[in-house]
């Protein structure tokens, strides 16, 4: 399936941070009814913006109650961080969290950034060469071990890969993603769908069978001396993005501003 191809989807990242879980789960709830295509939460231990030591609340065990708590959206981390669970472990967690969803997992990984997280709770932080190494290294475990699980996923459960290194996170990429997600400026995105492109024909890949996401600005979550600097829509849908997903964390979640998203996705899917 080429870009021209490809419906236009709207996703929402619902940071669970500074919020009580009533609020999260009423956020994702509403998000489906008013049409989202995917619902996302993060993997962090520790908010990533205003009180350093706010509430918030674990990625997966998250996500298995959104498996129970909605029918129709996919739901999924952006992203998991590799360094948190052994692959093998995050193969089976991804497994049955697809079968509670009935199949609307999509595995969102990348390779942590957060020091914080790491610290705080005794993971080795590194370089992120050598984090960009193990999540190489984790990919296929994280494939092996899918395999062998009984029962098996429900499908070929989606991989998200969220990152823009030009060296080696678009080779991940390349390898092992159907899904990847990044934001820049648009000239910057352009040269990094070209360096995928050149490590999808590398390994005989066709790039078309990966789907790229960004993010949408203006955002809450995103400084607004940023704003600017993030590629436009239009831009964006011309680069071959199909997945745009806006940010958003608590206490209060409005998620009013989607609306007018999920109206342009429609009137741009027919």
């Amino acid at each position: 399936m080429t870009a021209s191809d490809r419906p236009i989807r709207i996703g929402v990242h619902l940071q669970p941070q500074h919020a009580e879980y009533d609020a999260i789960r009423h956020a994702a709830q509403e998000a489906e009814n008013i049409g989202v295509d995917i619902v996302f939460n993060y993997d962090h231990f520790f908010p990533l913006s205003g009180d350093p030591n706010g509430k918030v609340f674990e990625c997966w065990t998250m996500l298995g109650a959104w498996a129970e708590s909605t029918s129709r959206v996919e739901i999924g981390a952006l992203v998991t961080c590799n360094a948190y669970r052994n692959p093998d472990l995050l193969a089976d967690m991804a497994r049955t969290v697809d079968h509670i969803s009935g199949g609307r997992l999509i595995l969102g990984i990348g390779s942590g950034w957060w020091q914080k997280d790491f610290d705080e709770y005794g993971y080795t932080f590194g370089t992120a060469g050598q984090r960009l190494d193990d999540l190489a290294a984790a990919m296929p475990r994280i494939e092996n071990r899918m395999a062998r699980l009984n029962p098996p996923p429900t499908r070929k459960i989606p991989v998200l890969i969220g990152g823009g290194g030009e060296k080696k996170t678009l080779r991940i990429v390349a390898e092992h993603a159907d899904i990847w997600h990044a934001f820049s400026d648009a000239d910057s995105l352009r040269r990094k769908i070209d360096v995928l492109e050149g490590h999808c024909r590398a390994i005989g890949r066709d790039p078309n069978e990966i789907e790229h996401s960004s993010q949408i600005a203006p955002s809450p979550a995103i400084p607004a001396e940023l704003v600017d600097t993030f590629a436009k829509p239009d831009e964006l849908r011309e680069l071959g993005v199909t997945l745009f997903t806006w940010t958003i964390g608590g206490p209060n979640y409005d998620l009013e501003p989607l609306r007018d998203w999920i109206t342009w996705r429609d009137k741009y899917n027919g």
